[in-house]
This record gives C-alpha cells, structure tokens and sequence, in this order.
C-alpha cells in the first residue's frame, strides 16, 4: 500500500486507511473501550469548542434558549411515535436493569429529544401567549452502530439539538429553514466547507418528518457527508404528545413543531475536506493553534531565541492570534512533521539568525508559497490577514474539488461512472422502489434536491419516468 515518507497511507490508495490513521496521529480521538466509541481527545475537543461557541452564538442571537432533559427516555414515549420508533428501532439502546433489579418499564438511552422534549413542551404550552417555544440542548446521544467509524458513524456522539413549537405551518417552515441558513453559514465561514443546501426524498426523510432540509459536503475520495440537518414535523409529534394551545378564540389547536442538529461528525467532515497525504489540514478560525512557533534551539542562543520566540507569541495573541510556542525537546524536523500531521495552519521557524536579523521563516500549511521571510515586527499587523486569506483558499479549494467532481448527466452509463468518483446531477422520479434499485446497483443515494438548484424536467437517469421534483437531485455514495 502506498505511503508517503512518514508513513501515512496515500489517500489515493486507500482513502478510508489514510482517514483513521490521520485522526489518530492528530491526536483528534482515540478509541474507547466499548465498541464502536471513542474518546475525543484534548485537541479534536478544541476544534469542537470553537465550533460550538460559535454555533452556540449564533443560536442565541436568533431568540432559542438552552436547556437539559434527560439522557433515559421511557420506551412507551419513543413507542408513541410510530413512524419516528421504527426508523430508529434498529439503532436503540435499552436498560432493561438497574439497583439489581428488572425495570418495570425499559428505558430508552436517547438516540434523540423529539419525545421527552415533545412531553415537555404540551405541559408548557397553555395558549398562543407561549408561543413559539424555542429550545436548544447540548447533549450526548447513543445510536447503536453496526458499521462505526471513528466521528462520522460512533454509538455515542455530541450535538446540538433544536426543538420548537409554533403556532402555524408556516412559522414553522420558517424557523427550518433559519436553522439551516445557521448551519450552512458556521460550515461555510467557520469550516471552509461548501456545503449545498437542498431537501432530502422521501426515503431519506428524518422518521416522523414533513420534511427534512439538510447541508451535503463533498469529501476529497468524491463523497457526500451529511452535515447538518433540519426538519419540519408538521403536527405529527403535536398529535403524539398533546402539544396544543388555546388560539385567540379559545380554540385547543395543535402546534407545528422543528427539530434541527449538527454533530461532532463535523469534525470527521473536515478531516475529508481539507486533509493531504501529509495529515490534517484545519482552517484558521477552527485550529486550536492557529500559528505555532518553532525555536530552533542552539547552544548559547537557546535562551535568548525562546525568550523572543515568547514575546512574539504575546503580541500575536494580543492581536487575536492563536498562537503556541513548540519548546518540547525535539529536533526541529520532528516538529515541523508534527505541525504538519496535525493540520497548524501557519508556522513561524526562529532561529538565532532570524533573531538577529528581525525576521522569522514563515510556513502555511498549504498552497505554493513556499517559505516566506517575514519581519518579526510587523507579524502582529500582518497574520490576521494572512490567516483570513488562508481560510479563504480553503474554502476556494474544496469549492473547486467539488465543482471538478461534480457531472450533469443523463444517461444511465454516464450515471455510474459519476457516482463512482463524485456527485451526479440527475432527473429522477422520486419512486422509492427506483431509489433502492439504484442503491442497490451503485451504492449511490439520492443526498438531497438543492433548494438553488435549476428549474428543469427530464426523464429519471434510471426508469425514465417524469421527473418528480422539477430539479435535478444530487445523487452520491455516502458517509
């Protein structure tokens, strides 16, 4: 198998080999002792925190507010969804046992909040004065996986959740479609991710569901990760749970009800985004350490280089700059390779002649720059730009991949030979019979119809039957 000269295998070779030897040597995760968990590790937690502080943010700004309900879920709740119990039944965890003894009634470890934060909701809502109910929760959740992979697919990960109730349909609809704009937005600027917003099919709608609007990202071996999703519930989980208020005219009138997440697979979507042969690859405004500084260490020059070395790291953090200082004792090469694997989108290498020359070697982890000289007095003015603009090329890149990777196509032939490398555009009926046909032949499944995607009809790419959605559907294997 193909390896680059430090071992890590090419992700050309083996794309899914390359990926679980990247997070382990970035030191992202590890695995847990259970099957199918892990432990998220001090610097994949960071790239979480930055995430989550700002999608927290952004949250808040839109009137939501966070709250906790409870990890144990009575079955008989789960149970009085019927659609939502069995699109999850294959995944559920239950505790049968506890203080020694058989529950009388099993509880649900949640895999989602719909049911206990639906019970939740029809004891607080009384009338159209408490309306709409915008909720948020940080939490765990268990979902029993049969093929996990490390952050992508694990029988326990982190979220958020968002909940509300609303008095109409459309006020509904609206705040789906806000929670997406939320998510598309923070996957843009915050993780250079060129997400395509659309709508989920039938057959890959959240159970329980209206409808599901979802953010589709394009990974660098050409398929679809699912970032984040939105669902409009109608008054399904209304009906289930007695969420109703008094209208104005005294009326008892079911609410309308949203669910919306994004996970910690974020963190697995931007591995496959960004990462190399060479390792991780973070933008700016995710990295723990947004520039590292690597003192070469010489003899009677050692103090004096550190001693500078430290100052800088103050002035570029007093100019918002997440910086680290690398004084381990490491040969300077080792470091380089280290930064490299774990993704430092900026290093600075300072050496007693860079000290006595006011300069520092500066190093972006991607592009062809090369090595640039730059002035040690003038980095705290400078790097906040050269981080926006590397975060920019980020987003240009993997913008351009996608766009690369991505054919228009109308014929079955020309189908498969799309979704075996990358993303095909492609009319189609909206038949689940014909979704599975087509899973079943090329793995491929329908990832969403872009809510910006081109008026157009044709015949379905596999049946040749009218189109359905009067739009061409992204078609896509997927993580």
């Amino acid at each position: 198998m193909a390896r680059d000269e430090r071992g890590i295998t090419a992700q050309s070779a083996d794309f899914s080999t390359w990926y679980n030897e990247v997070v382990l040597r970035a030191a992202l995760v590890d695995r847990g002792p259970a099957k199918g968990t892990i432990v998220i590790r001090p610097y994949g937690y960071r790239i979480w925190e930055l995430l989550q502080a700002e999608l927290d943010r952004r949250i808040k700004d839109t009137g939501h507010e966070n709250a906790y309900f409870p990890l144990l879920i009575p079955r008989s709740h789960l149970a009085r969804e019927a659609e939502h119990v069995e699109g999850f039944a294959p995944e559920v965890a239950v505790v049968t046992h506890a203080g020694g003894k058989e529950l009388e009634e099993p509880l649900v470890v949640r895999p989602t909040s719909e049911t206990i934060i639906g019970e939740m909701m029809a004891e607080w809502i009384d009338s159209h004065r408490d309306l709409p109910l915008l909720l948020n929760q940080w939490a765990n959740v268990v979902r029993w996986e049969m093929r996990p992979r490390m952050l992508l697919r694990t029988t326990e990960f982190l979220w958020q959740e968002g909940h509300t109730a609303h008095a109409d349909e459309a006020e509904a609809r609206a705040e789906t479609a806000l929670a997406l704009d939320i998510y598309a937005t923070v996957a843009r600027d915050l993780a250079a991710m060129p997400v395509v917003p659309g709508e989920k099919t039938p057959g890959e709608r959240f159970a329980g569901a209206v409808e599901t609007i979802t953010i589709e990202s394009m990974m660098r071996d050409g398929k679809a990760l699912q970032a984040g999703t939105s669902h409009y519930l109608g008054t399904n989980f209304a009906q289930a749970f007695g969420i109703s208020y008094a209208a104005p005219d005294g009326r008892d009138t079911l609410c309308h009800t949203t669910s919306w997440g994004m996970s910690t697979r974020m963190l697995g979507g931007i591995v496959m985004t960004h990462g190399d042969d060479r390792g991780l690859v973070l933008p700016p405004r995710l990295a723990p350490h947004q520039v590292v500084i690597v003192p070469i260490l010489r003899g009677d020059t050692a103090a004096a280089v550190l001693a500078a070395a430290g100052e800088l790291a103050g002035r570029l953090r007093a100019a918002g700059v997440r910086v680290h200082v690398d004084d381990r004792d490491h040969t300077p090469g080792w470091k380089f390779n280290e930064w490299e694997m774990r993704g430092a989108p900026v290093r600075l290498e300072l050496g007693p002649r860079d000290l006595a020359a006011g300069t520092a070697v500066l190093v972006r982890r991607l592009g062809d720059d090369g090595k640039q000289v730059v002035e040690l007095a003038s980095l705290p003015d400078t790097m906040p730009g050269i981080l926006d603009d590397f975060q920019a090329y980020l987003l240009a890149r993997a913008t351009a991949f996608r766009d690369e990777n991505t054919s228009t196509v109308d014929d079955w032939a020309a189908f498969e030979v799309a979704v075996s490398t990358g993303w095909a555009l492609a009319h189609h009926c909206g038949r689940p019979s014909c979704e599975n046909e087509i899973t079943a032949i090329t793995t491929a499944t329908p990832r969403c119809v872009p809510l910006a995607g081109e008026a157009t009809s044709g015949p379905c790419v596999r049946c040749a039957v009218p189109s359905a959605y009067g739009k061409r559907v992204i078609f896509s294997r997927a993580y």
